[in-house]
């Protein structure tokens, strides 16, 4: 079963890019709906190993961005805070898509004073396991897991609120533990 918490389904062209941005809609994901757990592993941001995997027991809230997305950069402030806000229950992985070099995101990082580790995907393959949720053009895009690394709820286009990111961490995070 598929819910929708809030926001509108309209979307809107990027203009010749072909990206599509989203209205920060977020879709929750029933416990009994959703699928297998996400695989994903390969180089951060520094070149070294990332894999979803070392998450699995506790919920991993993933955030698609790239260092030219305009939302990408108005979401961050409530990104951070979130992640700090959440951080007994979860921990938070970004993906940094399209951009042509690792230099563009590190600028990113330390710009927005981001805390957690992006997986490079300057292709987008990185994209790939989340198929059906996500495509290599909605950017920014926020997926939470659950415990078992299964897809939760996903929020496509900039958050609503950092509130609205910390009500669904908590909520999943709270499922987990009546488990």
């Amino acid at each position: 079963m598929l819910l929708v918490l809030a926001g509108c389904s309209s979307l809107q062209g990027a203009g010749d890019k072909g990206y599509v941005t989203s209205d920060g809609q977020v879709e929750l994901i029933a416990a009994a709906e959703r699928g297998e757990p996400i695989e994903l592993s390969g180089k951060d941001l520094d070149g070294d190993e990332l894999s979803l995997a070392q998450l699995r027991g506790e919920v991993a809230v993933i955030n698609v961005w790239g260092a030219w997305c305009v939302d990408c950069r108005v979401e961050q402030d409530d990104l951070n805070a979130a992640a700090r806000e959440t951080q007994d229950v979860a921990s938070f992985v970004g993906i940094n898509i399209r951009d042509p070099s690792v230099e563009p995101a590190r600028a990113y990082v330390r710009s927005y004073g981001v805390a957690y580790p992006s997986f490079y995907s300057p292709d987008g393959k990185a994209l790939v396991p989340f198929t059906g949720t996500l495509t290599a053009y909605t950017v920014p895009a926020t997926i939470v897991l659950d415990a078992e690394g299964r897809i939760a709820a996903s929020i496509l286009g900039r958050l609503p609120s950092r509130q609205t990111l910390v009500d669904v961490i908590n909520d999943t995070a709270l499922e987990s533990e009546q488990k």
